[in-house]
Formats: C-alpha cells, sequence, structure tokens
C-alpha cells in the first residue's frame, strides 16, 4: 500500500515536473520572440538613424535647390550663403548701433527692410537662391569668353576694399574738368538767405565688412598690419556667426566675376559713353486753374521771369500756391521718367528756349496729376558721368542674364523647410524707439514731467 502510494506521488511529481517545463519552455520561447522583435525594432531603428544621419549630412546637403542651364545649387552652397547674408545684415546693423549712439529708431529707419528679411526667413532664402542663379550664369558667361577670377585677384580685392594697395598710394581719381553751361537770358532774382541752421540727417553709415561693388580709391591708404587686423576681426566675427573665410571669398570672386562680364559685355555691344543730354527750366504745379495762369504769363513775359519769380519767392505756409521752378542740367531722356512721358518728349524735340504748353503726368501710385511748362536751355550729346554709365552697364548686364535664365532655371521646393534662421539678430533691434517728449506732450491727456 505504501509503495502505491509513493508511486502515485513519483507519477504526480514527474506530471507537475513536466508542466513546469513545459510552462518554462513556452515562457522562454516568447521571450525569445520578444528579444527578437526588439532586437528587430532596434535594428530597424538603427537603420532608419544611420539613413536620417547619412541623408543630413552626405545626401541632402548635395541636392539641388536650383538648376541653371544643367548646373546645380547644392543645398550646402545656398545654406552656407544664407548664413553669409544673415551675418553680414547683423554686422551693419551692429556698426550703426555704435554709430547712431544705440538709437534703434534711426536704425529702424534707416535699414528696416534689412531688419524684416532677417525675420523672413524664406524672403531671405529666395533673394539669396536668386543671387546664386545670376552668379552661376555669370560664371558660366565669363568662362565662355574665357574671363577669370585667380586668387592674386581675390585677395586684391579684398585689400583695396580695405584701403590698403600693396603700401602704395591709390590710384587717383580722375580730375574734373570745369564744364561751360548755359545761363538763362535773363539774371536770376536773388533768392531769400536763411540764415537759421537747420538741422542735417545723421550721416548713414557705410558697411566696411566686405564687397559689393567695386571700391572706389580713397586719399587715404592703410598700412599692411591695419588691414591684416580689419580683415582678422571681420573674419573672427563671421567665424562667431558660423560664416567660414571660404564663404566670405566665394562672395568677393562672385563679384570680380560680375564686374569683369559687365565690362565685356559693354564691349561687345558697344555700349556708347555718351548720350544726348539736355538743361532745361521747369515749372510744374498740382492745380490745373494755376498752370493756366502761369502759361498765360509765360505768353506775356517769358518763361524765365516767370521761372525767376516763382524760384525767388520765400516759402510761406499759409500759401496756397503749389509753384515749383526746378532747373535740370543736362539730363538724359530716362533720366526724366518721374516727370512724366510728356516732359521726357518735349524736352528732346523742343526748339531751344521756347517754352512747351501745358504738360500732364498722371501718377497712378500717388494719385496725383502734374501740370508742367519746360523750355530747353541746351541739347547737345555729352559724355556719361562715370554713375551713369556703370547703370548703363548694369542695365545691359540685367538685359543678358534674363536671356539665358528664361527657360534654363528649375527651382526645387523642399529647401523653404531648411532656411537657416542663424545666427539670431539681437532683440535690441526690435524694441519701439523712445517717444520724443515735445511729441509725448502733444498725446491727449499726457503731461509734462
Amino acid at each position: 500500500m505504501a509503495k502505491k502510494q509513493q508511486d502515485t506521488e513519483n507519477a504526480g511529481a514527474q506530471r507537475q515536473s513536466r508542466k513546469d517545463y513545459l510552462r518554462s519552455k513556452r515562457e522562454a520561447e516568447q521571450k525569445r520572440r520578444v528579444y527578437l522583435a526588439l532586437a528587430g525594432v532596434g535594428a530597424l531603428l538603427l537603420v532608419l538613424l544611420i539613413f536620417a544621419l547619412v541623408n543630413e549630412f552626405l545626401l541632402a546637403p548635395n541636392r539641388a535647390v536650383a538648376t541653371i542651364n544643367g548646373e546645380e545649387i547644392s543645398l550646402r552652397e545656398w545654406e552656407n550663403r544664407v548664413r553669409y547674408e544673415r551675418a553680414q545684415r547683423i554686422i551693419v546693423l551692429e556698426n550703426q548701433f555704435i554709430a547712431f549712439d544705440g538709437d534703434v529708431g534711426l536704425i529702424q529707419q534707416f535699414a528696416g527692410q534689412q531688419i524684416n528679411e532677417l525675420y523672413a526667413p524664406e524672403e531671405l532664402g529666395q533673394i539669396v537662391i536668386d543671387t546664386l542663379v545670376n552668379e552661376a550664369v555669370i560664371q558660366q558667361a565669363a568662362e565662355v569668353r574665357g574671363i577669370g577670377v585667380t586668387e592674386a585677384d581675390v585677395d586684391e580685392f579684398v585689400s583695396e576694399s580695405f584701403n590698403y594697395f600693396g603700401g602704395e598710394s591709390p590710384t587717383p581719381l580722375p580730375t574734373p574738368t570745369q564744364t561751360v553751361m548755359p545761363t538763362p537770358s535773363l539774371t536770376p532774382v536773388p533768392t531769400a538767405v536763411i540764415t537759421e541752421l537747420l538741422p542735417t540727417n545723421t550721416p548713414f553709415p557705410s558697411p566696411t565688412f566686405g564687397p559689393t561693388n567695386t571700391p572706389q580709391p580713397t586719399a587715404t591708404a592703410v598700412s599692411r598690419e591695419t588691414f591684416e587686423q580689419e580683415l582678422n576681426d571681420l573674419l573672427v566675427q563671421f567665424r562667431d556667426m558660423g560664416v567660414d573665410e571660404a564663404t566670405y571669398r566665394s562672395v568677393v570672386r562672385a563679384q570680380l566675376y560680375r564686374d569683369k562680364l559687365s565690362d565685356a559685355l559693354a564691349e561687345e555691344n558697344n555700349l556708347s559713353e555718351e548720350a544726348e543730354q539736355a538743361s532745361v527750366y521747369l515749372l510744374s504745379f498740382t492745380d490745373e486753374a494755376e498752370a493756366n495762369e502761369a502759361l498765360e504769363q509765360v505768353a506775356a513775359e517769358g518763361l524765365l521771369t516767370v521761372w525767376n519769380t516763382i524760384r525767388s519767392t520765400p516759402p510761406d505756409p499759409e500759401s496756397d500756391s503749389t509753384a515749383n521752378a526746378l532747373e535740370l542740367l543736362w539730363r538724359r531722356q530716362e533720366d526724366l521718367a518721374n516727370f512724366g512721358a510728356g516732359v521726357q518728349t518735349a524736352v528732346f524735340e523742343l526748339p531751344l528756349n521756347s517754352p512747351s504748353d501745358i504738360l500732364v503726368n498722371e501718377d497712378a501710385t500717388t494719385e496725383t496729376t502734374t501740370y508742367s511748362i519746360v523750355q530747353v536751355s541746351g541739347r547737345e550729346v555729352r559724355p556719361l558721368s562715370p554713375s551713369a554709365f556703370e547703370a548703363e552697364k548694369q542695365e545691359n548686364l540685367t538685359t543678358f542674364l534674363d536671356s539665358q535664365i528664361a527657360g534654363g532655371l528649375e527651382i526645387t521646393e523642399f529647401w523653404r523647410s531648411r532656411v537657416p534662421t542663424q545666427p539670431v539678430l539681437d532683440p535690441k533691434f526690435l524694441v519701439p524707439p523712445t517717444p520724443d517728449p515735445a511729441q509725448q506732450l502733444t498725446t491727449p491727456g499726457a503731461t509734462a514731467p
């Protein structure tokens, strides 16, 4: 009986042991599957992480944000340039902050657009894309013409932008020659002498951080030590803002290509350094009745008499007169665009010293109408001023670029989510300016301190 009971107990123990074994086996299998699943998920996450890193640091930077005539502009190049443009603007604003003794209101008045661009990433990103596209087309056209820019060219441009000319004096500017201007047939009546000194606007400081146009040599050249120190200070500023020297030099190189191609295109297109120009006496009014009355006086007394009278009349805040008298010396036809098409045409068609009829100009932008009477005192072909000829060259270059870009430009959209927002502008430039005490007193409810 005892043996039977022992056999029963042994059998039960074996069944229990087998049950525990099967259960532990199932649990081990489940754990193994869980571990395999976790390992699979981990491996997948690792693969995704590796792919994201490869895409972020190897693939994406080489993707094209734009393609112009088969040449790609990479994301890396574009991002570097956006950071440069941001740094450039911030350096200018900081220089203005010092020059204007911290007057934020004055800075906002002069550089409001630059501040807005720093807080509109997509707008600045598009500006940079357009700039890089133009630079790519310029370099393509320059290389076709055998035009190149060396590192020595870049070095020279940088040094001259800091007024360092290799220890030599800068090339002197041409000495202006006296030009004989036509004189009116009637001696102008002396204008009233203003003895009260009026406040002048604070001069807008010129940026010294990097070239945007070919620098004009100044009479004061700096030493090599001064140049190297100033350049190093600039590069340190850029470096602190995440901009390397290579990007700075690429901007200089692009400007040199632009200047050289502009000169080459001017020669190819036989761009004239002369143009027909005219000198003119102009009377303008915004009141038609007053203009008609002036025209009757011109017919009776001559335009120069009326012109002298209006020009010599002291300003009177209480007067209802809208008359204005101007003498415009040696202007091209396009220089007169602000006065309206009628004035532009009349100045280059009227006989000399003969007054015109009333010329009406309706300005849709300002919704104003101007009534003008003109008399040409001289008209001849004359050399363009350096600034006017440079403007002609730039317009000629712009026309060329438009023709080269048309149909050959593709811009992707993925860049819009990747516009750099560094470096960041100091919030001090967004502080509302302190109201002028005099203005505060004119505010309803304001009291004197």
